[in-house]
């Protein structure tokens, strides 16, 4: 995982696989940064997950909760065919926005 403040919105790259393993500490991290920094808006890019299994969408609706607990907003982005099916399904995307670049996502979290 890397993060990154790009025009003070919080973007998490997230890399490798994404399983019960991963998720706490992910979690951990992102919850960690957001609260030392204050920053309300958070991108998850997810051009780098190889895998992700059921703990991945609960890691995105945790975060989803705790980012709109505090009044802000967020995105998904660089989503891959497979997860895009996942996310379909899951109901995830009536919920978080998805776009198909960082930059755009971005955009929609800092401009909403």
């Amino acid at each position: 995982m890397e993060t990154h403040i790009v025009n003070g919105v919080l973007v998490v790259r997230l890399r490798g696989e994404l399983d019960h393993h991963a998720v706490e500490n992910i979690r951990n991290d992102i919850e960690d940064e957001l609260a030392k920094t204050h920053y309300r808006g958070l991108v998850l890019s997810f051009r780098g997950i190889d895998f992700m299994d059921s703990s991945g969408l609960g890691l995105i609706l945790g975060r989803y909760r705790s980012v709109t607990g505090r009044n802000g907003k967020m995105a998904l982005c660089e989503v891959t065919p497979a997860l895009r099916r996942i996310f379909e399904l899951s109901g995830i995307l009536k919920v978080v926005p998805m776009h198909d670049t960082e930059d755009s996502a971005v955009r929609a979290v800092k401009e909403a």
